[in-house]
């Protein structure tokens, strides 16, 4: 089981990520939906598509941009 942690808070739990080039990724099931806040800025990635990019909110510490979700990752990349 993996656990994304912010600011003390597990914000995504999950033992179906998935690694691309290094990098763990969490199912979009697996984030906790009241730390989240609607992705509104996007950035291209040739390796993963298009990500949108997420702003994470703990207990009022903020991360601007902190995940970059991608629902549709190129499926050669995937580790």
């Amino acid at each position: 089981m993996y656990e994304a942690i912010c600011n003390g808070q597990v914000i995504a739990r999950s033992d179906a990520t998935v690694v691309v080039e290094g990098n763990r990724y969490f199912p979009p099931e697996a984030l906790q939906p009241e730390f989240w806040q609607r992705p509104r800025m996007k950035s291209l990635c040739p390796a993963k598509v298009v990500a949108r990019q997420s702003t994470v909110e703990v207990a009022g510490a903020r991360d601007t941009n902190a995940a970059w979700p991608y629902r549709h990752p190129a499926p050669r990349d995937r580790r």
